[in-house]
């Protein structure tokens, strides 16, 4: 028996209902602010994703040759194509541009609880807008897309110029580890590096900075640096939004990729892999050909969502069984498309057994039944049968179509 391979997942029709009603509610958030979808190929050349990360990155992705020699990979995040879209079909649209996507991505790595190697994005990007007020609305919608999905989460914002400014005369390789280090907030291993790299003066500062929880308490540390303007502003504009959300300065996702603000979200019950939205403002467009575009995006791990939300209720729609012997067959199939053109949904019943067992049946999940026998047939009608309280009419199909749609027929219908 051939196995689905590793680190994907098959989805049920009952886990593809949540998913979309969840990924419906994230749309229409995103749709509130003003962005419309965009997407993108699944696969991309290869040197996309490495001019971004660096080539380390291709032992994590699903990267081949084609046919022609030429080096692609799937991809494995939705930035980068979002913005290789933009250098390709829309730099000379007005800006700033509002877009959001959710589609799945690939990466080659250890699959664990809510990380698997074919996992779904929900992200936006504000490709072209370079303000506190871009800052904010990037957090807003973040926080409105989870919020809608009913996820109960911690906001963390910072900004990278406080690290940046401690860690200023490091070379990039010492900075890459102190980064590493500071992310697992392995204090006592951070210590230890730094005295390798005679710079334990550090570690006092560094301290401070990933435990300050305002403003003031942050820059006490590092002093007046740019870009605290705009993002005491960013932060005035959260609280005057109603954002529930803490500072954390010890932020040190893509030091050499954001280029200011960050952001973070968590969620309480998913254990390690706790995270579950990541973004900040950033500039790419400029590695692709294009002009140098300030943007401001995030990311939302959707699978994490779904884990950390559990069971998702899902609206109930009114569900008519049709069911019919072998002369009835026909009328059934009207009787169907009618319910359908009603915007019900229709399920005819194709087992070819007796309407009694057709009935059982129905009973198990259907709210309403449509029995169209020889007798219904001939005469046509149908029988209409509300399954919660039993009761069996025989009708028109209009009429029973507009009893399963909860409404009247009206008068002139009736003549």
């Amino acid at each position: 028996m051939l196995q689905r391979p590793r680190g994907t997942r098959d989805f049920l029709p009952h886990e593809m209902e949540a998913r979309s009603e969840v990924e419906g509610r994230m749309r229409e958030a995103a749709r509130r602010f003003g962005y419309g979808q965009v997407r993108t190929p699944a696969f991309e050349e290869l040197e996309l994703f490495t001019l971004r990360s660096g080539p380390g990155i291709v032992n994590e992705m699903y990267s081949f040759e084609d046919k022609g020699g030429r080096a692609l990979a799937l991809r494995p995040e939705l930035t980068a194509p979002a913005l290789r879209l933009f250098v390709n079909e829309a730099r000379v649209l007005p800006k700033p541009l509002r877009w959001y996507y959710v589609d799945d991505c690939f990466r080659y790595e250890r699959p664990q609880k809510g990380r698997y190697r074919q996992f779904w994005q929900f992200g936006a990007e504000l490709i072209g807008a370079d303000s506190a007020a871009a800052d904010a609305e990037a957090v807003l919608l973040a926080d409105a897309a989870l919020r809608a999905a009913g996820l109960d989460y911690e906001m963390k914002v910072g900004h990278l110029a406080l690290l940046r400014s401690l860690l200023a005369d490091l070379d990039e390789g010492a900075r890459r580890n102190v980064m590493a280090l500071l992310d697992k907030r392995e204090m006592d291993a951070l210590g230890g590096a730094l005295d390798a790299l005679g710079r334990g003066d550090l570690l006092g500062p560094l301290r401070e900075l990933v435990s300050a929880t305002t403003l003031d308490e942050a820059f006490g540390v590092t002093g007046s640096l740019p870009g605290e303007g705009r993002l005491r502003a960013t932060a005035g504009l959260l609280e005057a939004a109603g954002l529930d959300f803490s500072f954390n300065f010890g932020i040190v996702r893509g030091l050499d990729y954001y280029t200011g603000m960050v952001f973070e979200g968590f969620a309480a019950n998913l254990g390690a892999e706790n995270q579950v939205v990541g973004g900040g403002a950033y500039r790419l467009a400029h590695l692709f050909g294009g002009e140098d575009t300030p943007s401001v995006g995030f990311a939302i791990g959707f699978d994490r969502v779904m884990v950390a939300l559990g069971e998702v209720p899902v609206p109930r729609r009114t569900v008519v069984a049709v069911l019919s012997t072998a002369e009835g067959l026909e009328d059934a199939f009207r009787a169907a498309a009618a319910l359908r053109g009603a915007g019900l949904r229709a399920e005819l019943d194709l087992s070819g057994r007796g309407l009694g067992a057709q009935m059982t049946r129905a009973a198990k999940g259907a709210d309403f039944a449509v029995l169209i026998g020889a007798r219904e047939a001939s005469a046509g009608v149908v029988g209409f049968k509300n399954l919660a309280t039993g009761i069996q009419e025989t009708l028109p199909l209009e009429e029973a179509v507009a009893r399963a749609a909860g409404r009247e027929v009206s008068a002139a219908a009736d003549r």
